[in-house]
C-alpha cells in the first residue's frame, strides 16, 4: 500500500519566486572535520549559480599550524574559544608527547575536553595569560573577516544572515558524550520529531551546545541573525532537495544516512517528521557492518545496546515507524563510499558537497515561511 504523507507548504521547493525575493541572502557554512563547505544564497537566483566554497576546516588549519611548530620545537599558547576537536586536539596531543610545552585559555581548553582536570592530566596547562616566549594559536570553528576579505576581490558582501553547522556532543565533563549527545536525539524524538525543529536561533540554542553557542558568539557583531544546526542533520536536510529523495520521503518514507568523516547519522523519515535516529563512529563501520545496521535500522531491529557498545552513539526508534515501510536508501556525505551498494547517492542540486550547506538553507527558509 503506497501511504501519502502531507508536506506543510512553507518548504524551500515549494516556495514561489515572489517570496523568495522577500527573503534577505543567507551565508550558510557547513563545518565538517575536514572541509567547511560554504554556499552564499542569494533570494531568486538559481542554486546553481550562488556562489559556493569547499576548504580546509579550521580544526584542519589549526592542526596544520601546531604540526610547524612541533617541528621548529616551540611552546604555544592556544587562546580564543571552543572549537571542534580532530585534528586539532590530535597535533596538541602530538605537540606534547613530542616534549614541547603547550598553554591554554580555559575556553580554548575545552576543545580538548569538557572536564579541565582531564586537560591537565594530558599534559596542558590552563592559563589566563600568555607565557614569555610562546608561539599563539587561535582555536575558532569559522574565521568571518577572513572570509569577507576572500570575497572582497569578486565583489561579493557576505549576506546579513548567517547559518552555521557543527557537530556538538553537547557539555557533560562527568559522563560520556556518546551517551549525552544521543539523549539529546531521543528527547528530539519524544517531543515530535519534526524536521523544522532541528535548526536553532540565537533564542532557543540548548544552553549544553557549547560548540554552537562558541560560534555564535564569535559571529554575533557580524551579522543580523545566526542559525546553528548539527552537521549530520544538516546534510539529511539537504538530501531532501534532490527530487528523488523528497517523493519517497513524501510517499514512502526513506532512511536518509549521512557518511561523514568522523560520524554516520542516520534518520527515519516520513513526511516531515523523524521517526528514528541511529548515530556510530564513521571509522568503526565497514561496508558489511554498515549494511547490517542500516537494514536492521530500517527493519525496527536494532538495539540501542549493541550500537552503543560497539562505541557508537545509539539508536532509538518510535512506535509510529511501523507505519512505514522505509524501503528508499538515500545517502550522502564524504565517506559515501562505503554505501555505494547499499541505496541511492543523493545529489542535492548537483553537488552532494553542499549537502549541509543546502540543509541549512532549507531549514533556515522553513523557519521564516512559517513551515
Amino acid at each position: 500500500m503506497i501511504l501519502n504523507i502531507t508536506i506543510r507548504k512553507g518548504l524551500w521547493y515549494n516556495l514561489n519566486p515572489k517570496e523568495r525575493q522577500n527573503t534577505d541572502g543567507i551565508l550558510a557554512v557547513d563545518i565538517g572535520s575536514g572541509t567547511q563547505d560554504i554556499l552564499l544564497y542569494r533570494p531568486g537566483v538559481e542554486m546553481e549559480n550562488n556562489v559556493k566554497l569547499i576548504l580546509p576546516s579550521q580544526t584542519r588549519i589549526v592542526a596544520g599550524q601546531i604540526e610547524k611548530l612541533t617541528v621548529e620545537g616551540r611552546d604555544i599558547f592556544i587562546h580564543g574559544s571552543l572549537m571542534g576537536g580532530g585534528s586539532s586536539s590530535g597535533a596538541v596531543k602530538q605537540h606534547v608527547q613530542a616534549g614541547y610545552n603547550v598553554y591554554a585559555t580555559r575556553q580554548a581548553a575545552l576543545t580538548i575536553k569538557d572536564n579541565l582536570e582531564k586537560v591537565a592530566a594530558r599534559g596542558i596547562r590552563v592559563v589566563d595569560s600568555p607565557p614569555e616566549n610562546c608561539a599563539f594559536i587561535e582555536f575558532k570553528d569559522i574565521d568571518i573577516p577572513a572570509l569577507r576579505e576572500a570575497l572582497k576581490p569578486f565583489e561579493i558582501e557576505l549576506p546579513p544572515v548567517f547559518a552555521f553547522a557543527v557537530q556538538d556532543h553537547g557539555f557533560s565533563p562527568d559522563r560520556s558524550n556518546r551517551q549525552f549527545r544521543f539523549e539529546h536525539w531521543e528527547k528530539f524524538l519524544t517531543s515530535g520529531g519534526s524536521l523544522e525543529d532541528l535548526i536553532y536561533d540565537q533564542n532557543n540554542l540548548p544552553s549544553y551546545f557549547t560548540r554552537m553557542k562558541a560560534v555564535m558568539e564569535s559571529c554575533r557583531e557580524e551579522a543580523d541573525q545566526i542559525w546553528l544546526m548539527d552537521t549530520g542533520a544538516a546534510a539529511i536536510m539537504g538530501t531532501l532537495e534532490d527530487p528523488k529523495v523528497r517523493e519517497a520521503t513524501e510517499k514512502r518514507g526513506a532512511l536518509l544516512v549521512n557518511l561523514g568523516n568522523q560520524h554516520t547519522i542516520a534518520f527515519l523519515v516520513a513526511g516531515s517528521r523523524v521517526y528514528g535516529v541511529f548515530e556510530h563512529h564513521t571509522g568503526r563501520l565497514t561496508a558489511d557492518t554498515l549494511l547490517d545496521y542500516l537494514t536492521r535500522f530500517q527493519q525496527h531491529c536494532l538495539t540501542h545496546e549493541e550500537v552503543f557498545d560497539d562505541h557508537g552513539h545509539g539508536c532509538a526508534i518510535l512506535p509510529g515507524a511501523g507505519n512505514y515501510p522505509f524501503d528508499f536508501i538515500s545517502v550522502t556525505g564524504p565517506r559515501r563510499n562505503l554505501a555505494n551498494d547499499i541505496g541511492y547517492m543523493a545529489v542535492p542540486h548537483g553537488d552532494m558537497m553542499i549537502s549541509g550547506a543546502a540543509g541549512l538553507v532549507r531549514s533556515v527558509l522553513n523557519k521564516r515561511n512559517g513551515g
